[in-house]
């Protein structure tokens, strides 16, 4: 059997929240070796957040970065790697002499990936934020709800992880194979305010095309349609409904019994309201599940809405093993699939082992003693 298709990569991830620990997790879910410098474990304990999915398939080791022995340790160590990546703010890695020029000039190959909110240059870059701040500002947020009511943030799946950690990953993957040709590392600057733009360039194309208002909530794919939103059923549960193709509105026509012609005028989006409101009503009269059996065999462009263990069992789901349990814990299968191959089956986060991965890096004892022990730690000063 063929190997995951990072395997030989070895990235340092330095301990963060979101968007860099996803990055690291897909790297690792495809086969990248991803050490993890963790913050060290406080009263002597081994244990990291072992429900934590972000976290699973790497290795860990817990060093104070504020002990000058640990940089050195780190600098050390990514002497070693392909790539790192850091999630702090801009010029902290810097502070700790663990910035870009340092660490390029060691490892001259090295893949240096940032991840920030703002990015590491403009008049922000030095503010705090979170997703919904980076997301405001590149127009993303201001697009997404209903139409005459206030923006929706859609949880931080648009900057954190979208628009951040997975450009970060791509980011770094493009930079890996550049250094693999050429022998020349680089800095790979992700910024969430960057990625969600990006993610909007199908928005931004069809505003220039004239078929895209900036009035949220009077657009084709945001909650305008009559033929593409979310219903309520008879239950208090939903179904979604994307019947955009002539196709298959056409089939969803004629499954609903919509035979006034008023329903033929698809795209004309003054009776979007109206037929909206006949479609509300019409979802209510069955329960989700009633509504699942009636589309059956339809090919209509529909699905029931689920919720978390709902998705778990579901059957397509299951045949695929979109979702996984790994240490008791359920959470998404890696992802893509690849034809030969394998990505790295989920192992969740436990005991460190600080002493057996320093040891496989090449320290001795004596290294790891003052590295790892309080007593020797407080002997320098930390």
């Amino acid at each position: 059997m063929s190997s995951p298709p990072l395997s030989g990569i070895r990235i340092v991830e330095f301990a963060g929240i979101g968007p860099g620990p996803f990055a690291g997790m897909m790297l690792a879910d495809h086969g990248a070796e991803v050490i993890r410098i963790d913050r060290p474990a406080r009263g002597g304990g081994l244990t990291i957040d072992a429900q934590d999915s972000l976290l699973r398939s790497r290795k860990s080791i817990g060093l104070d970065l504020k002990n000058p022995a640990s940089i050195a340790a780190v600098r050390r160590i990514v002497k070693s790697a392909d790539a790192i990546i850091e999630g702090f703010r801009p010029g902290v890695m810097e502070r700790l002499g663990l910035g870009p020029e340092v660490l390029l000039a060691d490892n001259p190959r090295l893949v240096y990936g940032r991840m920030t909110g703002w990015g590491q240059t403009g008049p922000m870059a030095s503010e705090p934020g979170h997703d919904i701040n980076y997301i405001a500002i590149s127009g993303a947020l201001h697009a997404l709800g209903r139409k005459d009511e206030k923006p929706t943030p859609p949880i931080n799946l648009v900057g954190d992880f979208g628009g951040g950690g997975m450009f970060l990953a791509f980011g770094m993957l493009a930079a890996l194979l550049h250094a693999r040709a050429t022998g020349e590392g680089q800095v790979v600057d992700a910024a969430m305010t960057d990625g969600s733009a990006v993610l909007m360039s199908m928005m931004w194309s069809f505003r220039a095309m004239g078929r895209w208002s900036d009035a949220r909530g009077t657009n084709l794919l945001d909650t305008a349609a009559h033929f593409y939103d979310t219903y309520k059923t008879k239950d208090g549960r939903f179904i979604s409904l994307g019947a955009i193709e002539p196709q298959f509105y056409a089939e969803f026509r004629k499954m609903m019994g919509l035979t006034d012609e008023k329903w033929a005028a698809q795209m004309d989006a003054r009776q979007w309201p109206a037929l909206k409101d006949e479609l509300t009503a019409r979802f209510r009269e069955k329960t989700r599940d009633e509504w699942v059996a009636a589309f059956d065999g339809h090919e209509v462009c529909f699905a029931p809405v689920l919720g978390f263990d709902e998705a778990w069992a579901h059957p397509h789901n299951r045949a695929r093993g979109t979702f996984v349990e790994a240490g008791g814990v359920r959470q998404p299968a890696p992802a893509p699939r690849y034809s030969k191959s394998p990505t790295v089956a989920p192992v969740m986060a436990g005991e460190r082992q600080d002493a057996a991965i320093l040891g496989e890096l090449g320290f001795d004892a004596a290294e790891i003693a003052a590295l790892i022990t309080p007593e020797a730690a407080s002997r320098t000063g930390t």
